[in-house]
């Protein structure tokens, strides 16, 4: 399903010293320096598999997400696999296999209904009018979108806007689906109605899910394997229930305290 192996991506960054005069410096002559965000890493993701991929601030988390999507270009050497196909190379193809939704991005139109924004993915996507009518149903329903649809995006509540994203992501029925800080900033209710529905999306139709988040409660709801990335690099690739089960006979502990005791144990923070 997911094949990773040898995967880095090293980007150019702008530096300057603070002061109007290196200002004046910097429009003339740029400053450089190459920031590794990911350094080498490899994993296996298989069909029907839920990951929590975890870490701190700045680790290549969402580098990783970007990449796999076919947002970013990895550098030369590496090799990736989703579905048989490369990412950056297919793209077309591609995003027809994957849904992907970003906490902190919208890929809904902000001053049209939703149900505007869902009809120009389903053409973007080229999603017969059947198979869509069906999604449609069936998401609106799992996701209680019925109240939402005839409303401007910019309108919604931060809850309401990311079950419509939810929904934007899967209408096209995709395989994988890869969720970066899907609940961040969401209240308790969210929350739960979002894993909810992850949940059911997995086990009724096999979805693969990646999960990218700070919040270990998401990964205790969804994913039973989770992959550690610190300073780009896979640090652990564990069973979650085992970690659980090794904190409790050291002593226990919130699910906070053992993410924190990992970040000690590789020494990696945040």
């Amino acid at each position: 399903m997911i094949q990773v192996n040898h995967l880095s991506k090293t980007f150019r960054v702008a530096r300057r010293n603070a002061g109007v005069k290196n200002s004046v410096k910097a429009f003339f002559h740029k400053e450089y320096e190459s920031v590794k965000a990911l350094d080498d890493i490899s994993f296996h993701i298989a069909k029907g598999e839920m990951v929590g991929y975890i870490g701190p601030n700045g680790a290549g988390k969402s580098s990783t997400v970007k990449i796999l999507s076919g947002i970013l270009y990895p550098d030369p050497g590496s090799q990736c696999l989703v579905q048989g196909r490369v990412p950056w190379k297919n793209r077309k193809e591609h995003v027809r296999e994957i849904g992907v939704v970003f906490g902190q991005r919208s890929q809904l139109w902000w001053d049209l209904p939703v149900i505007d924004s869902f009809e120009l993915l389903r053409d973007i996507y080229g999603v017969s009018p059947q198979a869509y009518r069906n999604r449609l149903e069936e998401l609106t329903t799992l996701l209680h979108l019925e109240e939402l649809l005839r409303t401007p995006t910019r309108q919604l509540s931060l809850g309401q806007r990311m079950r419509c994203e939810l929904a934007a992501s899967l209408l096209h029925s995709p395989p994988i689906l890869m969720l970066d800080e899907p609940t961040i900033g969401l209240d308790a209710v969210s929350k739960l109605a979002v894993r909810e529905f992850i949940n059911k999306e997995n086990q009724e139709h096999q979805t693969t899910v990646i999960l990218t988040t700070h919040d270990m409660q998401d990964i205790e709801a969804l994913a039973k394997r989770i992959l550690l990335i610190g300073r780009g690099r896979i640090l652990l690739d564990s069973d979650f229930a085992e970690l659980k089960k090794q904190q409790t006979a050291e002593g226990g502990g919130s699910l906070d305290e053992l993410v924190a005791s990992l970040y000690r144990k590789f020494s990696i923070c945040s």
